[in-house]
């Protein structure tokens, strides 16, 4: 039986609350997330040793949260990534967003709202509406986001929405990872397995060019366990553009269907974190600008470093509105928009 209980975790600028859901398993295994924009605050994970650790970077404190500039932990919507010049025409008709990034519109305002969130089958539910006039989006978008920690150490994130007028959609969680705990190390040490076989080329502004690339021969490919770290110096002109890891990398496997994404591990606390999902790709970011984050610190007034975590943002192809040979992202009116996605706990030996 999972236990969930609340605690109070400080008040935002408009004077509301702020209260923390906090999830226990049999393990000790423990994940905390907010309503203030769904955030996933902390999870707790025993080591090799036993010991907990804080493999999720954050703040202790909610007025962080409005102040960081790096959307840690936040669910992120109603569009994850960038669409190109804040606009998309559907159905013949062109709809103008928020420019929230030069002349772009990048993930939304889902990170910085308060949400009304429950205690529902063993897990938290979050539900959210967010209307016509918000950000330019068409249509009354209403759905949840539920969290759900197991007792084999996962924490389970399921999405689900539903329209009143055609739309375009794209959630995600927007954790940052670090399998060492909150020292302040970075996680190029950290090793991963990507089940992706290509990624969506990048422009001078990180949006898609609308091709299609191969990770074979690149400093992309993941596909053999290997060293975060390995290959992100590598002259290379994708990773120049981003100074780091920051690409849509698809898939393998079927759309909507659960499937392994990838597998990270960390050498110093013997803690490995799998990845499942049915989206048809992942952003992977290896936060390479956390050091110019507005907030001044993380947890326990610790600094993080560039690529002081790693993303694996589960979603679907960024601007694919705009890409017509892109997997659609269109929510048609009165239709169910569904993903889940699964972030599982294990400990390894010393190999």
């Amino acid at each position: 039986m999972i236990k969930i209980y609340t605690e109070p975790f400080g008040v935002i600028t408009n004077g509301n609350n702020v209260t923390r859901f906090v999830m226990e398993n049999k393990n000790g295994m423990k994940v905390a997330v907010l309503d203030y924009g769904c955030t996933v605050q902390s999870i707790l994970v025993p080591d090799r040793d036993g010991v907990l650790r804080d493999v999720a970077l954050g703040y202790d404190d909610a007025s962080y949260y409005e102040k960081g500039s790096c959307f840690f932990g936040a669910f992120v919507g109603r569009y994850a990534n960038r669409i190109k010049n804040a606009a998309f025409t559907l159905n013949g008709k062109t709809y103008r967003l928020n420019k929230n990034e030069g002349e772009n519109h990048l993930h939304g305002t889902f990170a910085h709202r308060l949400f009304d969130g429950v205690v529902k089958d063993n897990a938290v539910e979050f539900r959210f509406e967010s209307p016509p006039s918000e950000e330019g989006y068409p249509g009354t978008l209403k759905g949840k986001v539920l969290y759900r920690l197991t007792e084999d150490n996962a924490l389970e994130i399921e999405y689900t929405a539903v329209c009143d007028e055609d739309t375009v959609i794209n959630l995600t969680n927007h954790t940052y990872f670090n399998l060492n705990g909150q020292d302040g190390s970075d996680v190029l040490d950290h090793t991963m397995r990507l089940h992706a076989d290509s990624f969506t080329e990048l422009n001078e502004s990180q949006l898609p060019t609308g091709h299609i690339l191969r990770v074979e021969g690149t400093p992309l490919d993941f596909r053999r366990e290997k060293p975060i770290g390995a290959d992100i110096a590598a002259d290379y002109q994708q990773l120049r553009l981003t100074r780091g890891y920051d690409h849509h990398m698809i898939l393998s496997g079927t759309k909507g269907k659960l499937k392994e994404a990838a597998v990270v591990k960390s050498k110093i606390s013997g803690i490995a974190m799998t990845a499942l999902t049915t989206q048809p790709g992942v952003q992977l970011y290896t936060g390479n600008f956390i050091h110019e984050d507005a907030a001044p610190h993380g947890k326990g007034f610790v600094p993080y470093p560039r690529y002081g975590g790693f993303c694996l943002e589960t979603q679907g192809f960024p601007d694919a509105v705009n890409h017509p040979d892109f997997p659609d992202t269109v929510l048609t009116k009165g239709k169910v928009y569904h993903s889940k996605t699964i972030y599982r706990f294990t400990v390894y030996a010393n190999e």
